[in-house]
C-alpha cells in the first residue's frame, strides 16, 4: 500500500508544479506591470513597499486553470487615518482591467490575460501584529515566516500536494462560500506535520466533535491557556492553529465542521483507496445526480440562484447562505437524501435536490384556550389532534418538489430579495 501511495504521489506532483513557462510569462508580465504601477506611485510621491505574496512568493504555487499573483502595498504608518484602499486606485488610474473588489478594505483585480490576474492589495506597514488595522496587514509576516521556515524542496512539494488533493476535493479556501483551508493554513499544518501523509492520516483518524489545537511555536504552556488568550469567536473551528506570528489568532478561523467533515472523508477514501482521482477537481455531474435520483426512486430538482452582489467571495457566500436556507426550508416537507451546490465563480450558482416527500407535517397550532384560534385553525386542517394543551393539524403531503419550490417562492418573495437573490429559476 505505501508505494502504490507514493506512486501515485509522484504522478501527483507532476501535474501539480506549473511549467516553468507559465512561471517564466508570469514573471514577466508581473514585472511589466509593477514597472507601470510604481512609476504611477512615485509620480503621486506615495511612500510605500511592494512585495509579492501568497503562494507565489512561498513557491508552493500549484497548477490551476488560471492563477491570482498578490501584489501587496505596503504603506507607511504615516497613512493610517487615511484611505489607502483609494491611494491605490489613484495610483492604478490609466492600467487596463482593473476592477475594484470591495471588503473590510477594498482591493483591485487587474487582470493580466485570460490565465491569470494580479490582486493589488494595500495594506499598511507595522512593526507589531497588534497594530494591524486589517487581517491584509499580517500578510507580510506570513510571507517571511514561512521563506524562513520552508526552504526545502521536498517540504514545498509536499505542501503543493496538500493543496492539490484540497483544491479537488473544493476545501481550498477561507472564503465563506468555501470556509476551508487557506493557503497560509495548509503550509503551516505541513510544516508541522512534516508531510501530506502524516497529516490526512492524523485528520482521518480524528473523532467526531473532537478540537485539535496546534501552537508550532509553543507561545502558550497548554490548551486551557489559549482558550483564556483567543478571542472566542475564533475558537468554533475544528482545527485551532495559532499563528505562529501572532499568538491570538486562530489561522484556521473559517474552516467549518462541514467542509472539515467532507475534507475527513476524502483524507480516508484515499488512504484506503489511493487513487490520481482523489486529485482530479470535483464539479457538480448533474448527470450523475440524475442517474442516482432514478435508481433510487427519488425526485429531482436543478435550480440556479442569481446575485446581484459583487462577483466572489460576497456573491458566493449569498449564494452558498440561500442555498442552506432552501435546504431547511425544503426538508419540513421532504426527506432530502442527495443534494448539492455550485458556485460559478461570478454571480450565478447551481443547487440541485432529490427528495423522497414525506408521508405528512405536524404543524403547531394556537392553545386549546384560545377558542376563537382553534376554530380557524381547525377549519384550515382536515385532520387535528390536541397534545399538552395545543392544537396540532396532520396535513398530507400532495405535492411534488417543484409545486412546493414554486408555492414558496411565491410565498417569500421579501426573504429571498433580503438574502440578495435576484432570480431562482428551475432549469431540470
Amino acid at each position: 500500500m505505501s508505494s502504490t501511495i507514493n506512486s501515485v504521489l509522484r504522478q501527483v506532483l507532476e501535474k501539480t508544479q506549473p511549467e516553468k513557462e507559465e512561471i517564466s510569462n508570469i514573471q514577466e508580465k508581473l514585472k511589466e506591470f509593477l514597472d507601470v504601477f510604481k512609476a504611477h506611485l512615485k509620480k503621486k510621491k506615495v511612500n510605500a513597499d511592494i512585495f509579492i505574496g501568497g503562494s507565489f512568493a512561498k513557491s508552493t504555487m500549484i497548477k490551476k486553470e488560471y492563477y491570482d499573483i498578490d501584489v501587496f502595498v505596503r504603506y507607511d504608518k504615516k497613512y493610517r487615518e487615511k484611505d489607502i484602499s483609494n491611494i491605490t486606485k489613484q495610483a492604478l488610474a490609466g492600467i487596463k482591467n482593473v476592477q475594484e473588489i470591495h471588503g473590510s478594505r477594498n482591493y483591485f483585480r487587474v487582470k493580466a490575460n485570460h490565465s491569470y490576474l494580479i490582486e493589488v492589495i494595500p495594506v499598511l506597514k507595522v512593526s507589531n501584529p497588534k497594530e494591524a488595522g486589517n487581517i491584509t496587514d499580517l500578510s507580510y509576516f506570513h510571507v517571511k515566516y514561512i521563506e524562513k521556515k520552508i526552504k526545502h524542496k521536498k517540504l514545498l512539494d509536499e505542501i503543493r500536494i496538500a493543496k492539490a488533493f484540497c483544491y479537488a476535493n473544493n476545501v481550498y479556501g477561507a472564503e465563506s462560500y468555501i470556509s476551508g483551508f487557506s493557503g497560509y493554513g495548509l503550509e503551516l499544518l505541513i510544516y508541522h506535520y512534516k508531510t501530506f501523509l502524516n497529516f490526512i492520516r492524523a485528520i482521518s483518524k480524528i473523532k467526531s466533535n473532537e478540537k485539535i489545537i496546534i501552537d508550532i511555536e509553543k507561545f502558550y504552556k497548554n490548551k486551557s491557556e489559549i482558550l483564556m488568550d483567543v478571542n472566542t469567536a475564533k475558537l468554533n473551528s475544528p482545527i485551532i492553529l495559532i499563528d505562529p506570528t501572532y499568538r491570538q489568532r486562530n489561522v484556521l478561523a473559517a474552516l467549518s465542521e462541514e467542509t472539515f467533515e467532507r475534507f475527513k472523508d476524502a483524507c480516508k477514501q484515499f488512504i484506503k483507496n489511493p487513487s490520481e482521482k482523489a486529485f482530479e477537481i470535483k464539479k457538480l455531474n448533474l448527470e450523475e445526480a440524475k442517474s442516482r435520483a432514478k435508481k433510487n426512486k427519488n425526485e429531482l430538482i436543478v435550480l440556479k440562484a442569481t446575485t446581484e452582489k459583487q462577483e466572489g467571495d460576497i456573491a458566493g457566500s449569498k449564494l452558498v447562505k440561500f442555498y442552506r436556507h432552501l435546504n431547511d426550508e425544503t426538508s419540513k416537507s421532504f426527506n432530502i437524501k442527495d443534494t448539492g451546490f455550485e458556485y460559478s465563480g461570478k454571480k450565478t450558482a447551481l443547487y440541485f435536490f432529490a427528495v423522497k416527500k414525506k408521508k405528512e407535517i405536524i404543524r403547531q397550532g394556537p392553545k386549546t384556550s384560545d377558542k376563537d384560534n382553534v376554530r380557524k385553525f381547525k377549519k384550515m386542517h382536515t385532520s387535528t389532534f390536541n397534545k399538552k394543551g395545543r392544537v396540532y393539524a396532520r396535513d398530507k403531503i400532495k405535492f411534488n418538489i417543484k409545486d412546493f419550490l414554486d408555492k414558496w417562492e411565491s410565498q417569500n418573495k421579501k426573504i429571498i430579495e433580503d438574502m440578495s437573490i435576484k432570480e431562482l429559476r428551475v432549469i431540470g
